[in-house]
């Protein structure tokens, strides 16, 4: 019934929305939504981790390691993430060697879903690095102190005092990264990862509803983006201290 509606509305009022009614549509527009929630989730908790390290990392005592952290978070930092992906897919990928299918056909090592994954992490943890440092920075020296007073090692001050106060205040401008990371994702139609703006222009190519596509993927991002910022919201509240991080 809502099928025949919405092809109705396409032959009356010339408002196509096939992908309500046109299965082929349909089914390849749920492919994307779910490539793209998938490339979300993987590039936030590979972004998360990536960032964590770097900026343990950047408190070790070597000069050069140091150096190292600095230097990636100023390159990912200050060049735009489209030339960064095109720089991992054509640049780095071109030099890799090719790979067997099983089938004897030659294929790249790494695939463009993969290099996606890899550019947009490492984006995204260049911001995450500076961030985590920023909340570590933010906890009262009297804190690590007591920390040491009490045999703490680095590795047990960081992690088991420093930084779950850290993240707290942290916690906002990490929502607000992985917010942008997951609408940066949608640089991913440039490599051809067949996420939810990919599918779409594919769709409007063949049935010419530009229009209508394009507010079906605004609408898409709409929703994900809210239920992440929802998401964000509740574990904000829960990881709350009183007293602690709030103006």
């Amino acid at each position: 019934m809502t099928a025949e509606f919405f092809r109705w509305l396409a032959d009356a009022h010339g408002i196509n929305l096939s992908v309500l009614h046109d299965p082929v549509d349909g089914m390849a527009m749920l492919a994307g939504i779910w490539m793209t929630t998938w490339l979300s989730v993987v590039c936030i908790v590979l972004s998360v981790v990536i960032g964590l390290v770097g900026v343990w990392l950047r408190g070790l005592p070597s000069r050069l390691i140091r150096l190292l952290v600095d230097g990636y978070v100023e390159f990912f930092r200050n060049t735009p993430p489209l030339v960064q992906l095109y720089f991992f897919f054509f640049a780095i990928g071109g030099l890799l060697p090719l790979g067997d299918d099983g089938a004897g056909n030659a294929v790249p090592l790494i695939s463009n879903t993969g290099w996606a994954i890899i550019s947009f992490s490492l984006f995204a943890a260049a911001f995450n690095v500076e961030i985590f440092r920023s909340g570590i920075e933010a906890v009262p020296q009297s804190t690590v102190e007591a920390a040491e007073s009490l045999g703490m090692n680095r590795n047990q001050i960081l992690f088991q005092v420093v930084m779950p106060l850290a993240l707290r205040i942290a916690w906002p401008a990490l929502g607000n990264n992985l917010v942008n990371l997951v609408k940066t994702t949608t640089l991913a139609y440039a490599i051809a990862v067949p996420e939810a703006l990919y599918v779409a222009a594919g769709i409007w190519s063949e049935q010419f509803n530009v229009r209508e596509m394009m507010n079906v993927v605004l609408l898409i991002y709409l929703v994900l983006i809210a239920l992440l910022v929802w998401i964000i919201s509740r574990w904000e509240r829960a990881m709350r201290l009183p007293g602690f991080g709030q103006g």
